[in-house]
């Protein structure tokens, strides 16, 4: 199993831990920056490019980094452009994906499209997904790939079908746990859950749960 990072742009990301070991870090346009502001080094730089910084861009060529650009006009956002990027290179297969970044919260649109591209369906070949977006961590829970969420006991976390509607919905190790249960896109059934134990184990038969577990809840 590989392990992948995805920077977007949208506010700072904390540093690499030293036990942090990456196959590929993948740079989505101005999240360039923020990452080789935090100390990470991307291998690959894929976006647009019209919030990349000059220096940035000095850096990348300096360092013979691949940069896949597209134009401004696209019909897909660069955090999705990435995700298929790392599809059609093999690197999602099996892999830790942690996606870093996109938490401005002065465009919610852009913290919506993230969480959207992380519902794609290419995305459950990935072990595992998780984001650090704004001061949140998300996981992304697709059929066939159960998803042991280190919550902390007595924290909140919340569950959410913002895909679509979901079903077969298992949430062990909460005060209020779920069997078979089905989530639609507008269910608030899962707001606001609190963990009775470390690590909340939840499956999906259907559809994509997005588990949301807030700062102060960490």
């Amino acid at each position: 199993m590989g392990a992948i990072a995805v920077i977007v742009a949208g506010g700072p990301v904390r540093p690499p831990g030293p036990d942090d070991a990456w196959d590929a870090v993948i740079a989505v346009d101005g999240g360039l920056d923020v990452a080789l502001a935090a100390g990470w080094m991307p291998t690959h730089l894929v976006g647009d490019l019209d919030s990349v910084t000059p220096d940035g861009l000095r850096w990348v060529e300096a360092h013979d980094i691949p940069i896949e650009r597209h134009p401004r006009d696209k019909d897909a956002t660069d955090t999705a452009l990435a995700l298929a990027l790392l599809d059609r290179n093999g690197l999602l297969a099996d892999a830790d994906l942690l996606l870093l970044g996109g938490g401005g919260a002065e465009r919610l649109d852009h913290v919506l499209g993230t969480l959207a591209a992380l519902g794609d369906p290419l995305l459950a070949r990935a072990a595992r997904v998780t984001a650090r977006i704004g001061p949140s961590v998300v996981h992304v829970v697709h059929p066939g790939r159960p998803c042991a969420a280190p919550v902390g006991a007595g924290r909140t976390f919340s569950v959410l079908a913002i895909h679509g509607a979901a079903t077969g919905v298992h949430v062990e190790g909460a005060r209020w746990p779920l069997a078979d249960a089905t989530l639609s896109g507008t269910s608030t059934l899962g707001i606001s859950n609190e963990a009775e134990r470390d690590v909340v184990d939840l499956r999906v038969g259907t559809g994509v749960l997005t588990v949301i577990v807030p700062e102060e809840a960490r």
